[in-house]
């Protein structure tokens, strides 16, 4: 048999998370941003489940390559760009689009033998200060693209580092900052991630770029994911391997960090931080085992979690446990796991099964 641990990838969710894409931002084309194997979802799955999107953002070549030679045919761009001069041939080759941010990638274009027409998306630095060329030197740089005979069309975008809190003001100064930057130059713009469009409605422009709200997690500060709409794609679950009946003062895994406060029982569960389940998580974190709340107690070991069932317990060896899914918001869990719900689900392992269902 098998090892237990299971991740349910519920195509329909990932559809109707779409939906809600598409009725924030009714006018604006839809980039589906992909990368890091669809958030640990699945590249091509996640990519054949979502036929109306039209373009794919992804973070490399190997990811964009996957993608070509599994038949799509839509806009894929690359959202780090080239990175170095020899990627040149091979976006060619896969006729793909290329996010330029630095003077380097700039100088490559106009030095390398590009063998068939290019599109571009010239990225601004609008106050996040990672990728992006100055707003003041833009109509430079876009001289420069134009004078590269192969480069065919330009497109603008940037990025928010702080769309998610609602209250802050740099969100809308940078919206301010790249219309400024592009007031006197023609092409289709985007700006909005996941919660930039659906917390800023001045971000939607030409091109909406949505990630982790595909999946079912929030992307606003205060606001769960069921608030908006969003259904939790990826359900991760494993099976109770045994049950064990406990005194009051024994103490459960590794370094014995957490003992029993009176007589009770304890599951393990056949998963852990081998599996991607965060070692970190604190006893406390969230779980559900058949459907009922629990809690993980002790130390996550490589293979296992231990689990307090109480001191009446119902569960048996080979009862689910649910991880984060349906009925459990990843965000309650990497809340309490003191991360984010886009690093657990990009964590999951590959000893993990994987079924996907519509």
């Amino acid at each position: 048999m098998s090892r237990p641990a299971r991740a349910r990838i519920n195509l329909q969710a990932l559809q109707h998370n779409f939906s809600l894409v598409q009725q924030a931002a009714p006018d604006s084309r839809i980039m589906a941003i992909i990368k890091a194997n669809a958030y640990g979802h699945g590249l091509i799955s996640i990519a054949q489940s979502l036929p109306a999107a039209a373009a794919f953002g992804v973070s490399c070549l190997d990811e964009a390559i996957a993608l070509r030679e599994a038949g799509f045919d839509r806009r894929i761009v690359l959202l780090e760009g080239l990175f170095g001069p020899d990627d040149i041939s091979l976006v060619c080759g896969y006729r793909l689009d290329v996010v330029v941010h630095h003077e380097s990638q700039l100088q490559w274009l106009a030095q390398g033998q590009l063998l068939r027409s290019l599109d571009v998306w010239l990225k601004i630095d609008s106050g996040m200060h990672r990728l992006g060329f100055d707003p003041g030197s833009i109509g430079d740089i876009v001289s420069r693209l134009q004078q590269i005979p192969q480069v065919q069309t330009v497109r603008y975008m940037t990025h928010f580092p702080c769309a998610d809190d609602l209250d802050n003001a740099d969100t809308h100064q940078q919206i301010e900052t790249f219309n400024a930057a592009l007031a006197a130059v023609e092409g289709e713009r985007s700006l909005a991630n996941s919660a930039g469009l659906l917390g800023w409605p001045a971000a939607r422009a030409d091109w909406v770029r949505p990630g982790i709200m595909l999946y079912g997690g929030s992307p606003l500060g205060g606001r769960t994911a069921e608030s908006l709409g969003l259904q939790p794609v990826m359900t991760l679950s494993t099976r109770l391997i045994a049950v064990n009946a406990l005194k009051q003062g024994d103490a459960v895994g590794y370094g014995g960090d957490w003992r029993c406060p009176s007589d009770r029982y304890i599951g393990v569960a056949a998963i852990g931080y081998g599996d991607g389940y965060p070692r970190h998580a604190p006893t406390g974190t969230p779980l559900r085992v058949n459907g009922r709340a629990a809690s993980l107690v002790g130390r996550v070991s490589m293979d296992m979690i231990s689990i307090d069932l109480g001191d009446e317990p119902t569960a048996q060896v080979g009862d689910e446990v649910v991880l984060w899914g349906e009925g459990l918001p990843i965000d309650e869990v990497a809340a309490s796991a003191t991360t984010i719900s886009y690093e657990l689900l990009c964590s999951v392992g590959s000893r993990v099964q994987f079924s996907y269902s519509s």
